[in-house]
């Protein structure tokens, strides 16, 4: 019984050796060769996995740089740096963008909103959207302020406040996870170094924007006619800043009449 017990066991390690050996030959046969550069731009890259970048996470954007030539600056966690240290892998140069953070165009808090639904439902803005739709009350361009952007934020740079939803700026990376996840797309990128900003999402005119805020734009073009350097417009019954005009004079918004358009 001892031998065979002895014998069996030589026979299993011997296996074992055997197969080891041929796994170990056919890994280094088959292996697939990766860039070089691949695993360098890997190697500076966060790690946050967060999408921002357009891919499904920092391996995959490594790849997308080096075999498809995705642009060496799309990485929105690591910004202007890491853009800098892809560059020096590929021996380009990069220049550096505006960089750009999140903004929720809404102003409808509690305090605001004069009309407010009483939702009880599934505590999801998604969720509530759809019911909305199918029994509207009150702004239907506004914040729900139920928080699907706040669980989307990996960074924690959403903050729900009397209502409604406030993006913390020094935590913000534009990786655009709330953007994706907001119903009624009203968080959008601005660039960070601009600080007018026009807080509100209605395309209602005037006197139903009153009905529902007091705090939303009414269309009234005050701030058109204030601005010297035409930079502000109505468009749809909402103001809009270009800001490749506008130069934080903030004439717009000591006139709007509402402070939808604000300095923030």
């Amino acid at each position: 019984m001892q031998m065979t017990f002895i014998y069996s066991a030589l026979t299993l390690g011997g296996l074992g050796m055997v197969f080891g050996t041929l796994l170990g030959y056919a890994s280094k046969k088959f292996e697939i060769e990766v860039d070089p550069k691949i695993t360098s731009i890997r190697e500076v890259l966060p790690g946050a996995n967060c999408g921002g970048c357009g891919y499904t996470g920092c391996d995959a954007y490594a790849r997308a740089v080096v075999e498809e030539g995705a642009a060496a600056d799309a990485c929105t966690v690591g910004g202007a740096s890491v853009a800098s240290s892809i560059g020096d892998i590929l021996g380009v140069k990069v220049e550096a963008k505006e960089e750009m953070i999140a903004f929720v165009k809404c102003n409808g808090s509690c305090d605001n909103t004069k009309i407010k639904a009483d939702y009880g439902g599934i505590n999801d803005c998604i969720s509530a959207e759809k019911l909305w739709k199918e029994n509207p009350l009150g702004c239907g361009y506004g914040c729900f302020g139920l928080g699907s952007c706040y669980e989307a934020c990996k960074f924690g740079a959403i903050v729900l406040e009397n209502g409604i939803a406030r993006i913390v700026e020094e935590k913000c990376v534009n990786c655009g996870a709330c953007m994706r996840v907001c119903p009624r797309n009203l968080i959008e990128a601005v660039p960070i170094q601009k600080k007018v900003r026009v807080q509100c999402n209605s395309k209602d005119i005037g006197k139903a924007v009153r009905e529902s805020c007091s705090a939303g734009c009414i269309s009234c073009r005050i701030c058109e006619k204030s601005c010297d350097y035409d930079a502000i417009h109505v468009k749809d019954n909402l103001a809009a800043v270009d800001y490749e005009k506008c130069t934080q004079c903030k004439a717009c918004t000591e006139k709007c009449p509402t402070k939808a358009v604000k300095t923030i």
